[in-house]
């Protein structure tokens, strides 16, 4: 058996689909409400979001098919490391960049909600079709 790690493309795909959508309703009372600074914030928060679950998916992928001890440890663990990056970068970008704080912390924690959900939601139905086919 080979130790290769295989991504799927479904997870990616959601993710894109869902920044699409959010990207859309978000677009008008950006566009219309917000000045430059706001909307800079926002699209920062969401970039930071995005590449904070693409780092999620990357440890579940990488993690899967090793035991459920490695599995729990490396998503677990990169939930923590995850967390210092964001932090991180949340302080980069407002204190030295001088983003816009609010515009900043709410995309972030709005679209890392909806990715956590959609994380969650993928780990769910891995699992499941594992159990299924075993």
């Amino acid at each position: 058996m080979s130790d290769a790690v295989k991504f799927s493309l479904k997870f990616p795909k959601q993710i894109l689909l869902t920044l699409f959508v959010v990207g859309l309703l978000t677009y008008y009372p950006l566009t219309r409400f917000a000045n430059q600074e706001v909307m800079n914030g926002v699209i920062a928060g969401m970039v930071l979001s995005v590449i904070n679950v693409m780092m999620g998916y990357v440890a579940i992928e990488y993690s899967f098919n090793k035991s459920y001890t490695v599995f729990i440890q490396v998503v677990l663990g990169g939930v923590g490391i995850r967390l210092f990056f964001m932090v991180g970068m949340l302080l980069l970008l407002i204190g030295v960049f001088k983003f816009h704080p609010i515009s900043i912390v709410g995309s972030l924690f709005g679209m890392y909600s909806i990715f956590l959900v959609l994380e969650v939601l993928y780990i769910h139905n891995k699992w499941q079709h594992k159990i299924k086919n075993s």
